[in-house]
């Protein structure tokens, strides 16, 4: 079965291939799952869709309501496949393209405003790539105070538990794949929220 738009506006649309299998998107399964439990938190969002891929966790979030998404893969190939299928969708205004690797720190939407509600990471299995992210994530102060980060991941490669800035509420695992949701630690916040700490600019 080819990756289709789960819910809302856009549901049931189909979103193009990948070309040559370079990309391993996101069930159309596991999406559902993760939206399930996210559900209240997408309307409204502003999201980030870090490891971009096809782009089909963002513009799901997009199609439920979410009112843009930043989308960043460090591959060109991956962003023009992105922005097509954004265009099928009628989603450009809502969207925004970045070539960044994530890898050398998430510099382009440092301190963005608005500050991003929701954020999903779908990086390569076990490159030892998820745990690095999540510290790029929190150093960018790019969240809102209550902002969701929802992680596929093989369960080979595990949420680092003693991690300073995030914390995981819930699990749900589907054959090999595991999407983790994670929140900020009470006291993270604490300290981005301090007077002076955070300054954001326009994205």
């Amino acid at each position: 079965m080819g990756i289709r738009i789960i819910g809302g506006r856009r549901k049931g649309k189909k979103l193009r291939p990948v070309p040559g299998g370079y990309i391993r998107p996101t069930s159309n399964r596991l999406r559902e799952t993760i939206f399930n439990v996210i559900a209240d938190w997408v309307p409204g969002a502003a999201a980030l869709d870090m490891f971009a891929g096809t782009g089909a966790l963002g513009i799901e979030a997009l199609s439920r309501g979410a009112r843009l998404c930043v989308f960043i893969d460090q591959d060109p190939r991956s962003l023009d496949l992105v922005r097509e299928n954004l265009r099928s969708c009628g989603f450009e205004k809502e969207a925004r393209l970045i070539r960044l690797d994530i890898a050398r720190r998430l510099s382009r939407v440092k301190n963005a405003s608005p500050a991003f509600d929701l954020v999903f990471m779908d990086p390569p299995y076990e490159r030892d790539r998820v745990n690095p992210a999540l510290t790029s994530l929190a150093e960018s102060r790019c969240l809102a105070p209550d902002a969701i980060v929802v992680v596929e991941h093989s369960p080979a490669e595990p949420i680092w538990e003693e991690s300073p800035d995030f914390e995981v509420f819930k699990s749900k695992r589907q054959g090999r794949n595991v999407a983790s949701f994670l929140r900020r630690r009470p006291e993270t916040l604490l300290e981005q929220n301090a007077p002076g700490k955070t300054q954001r600019k326009d994205f």
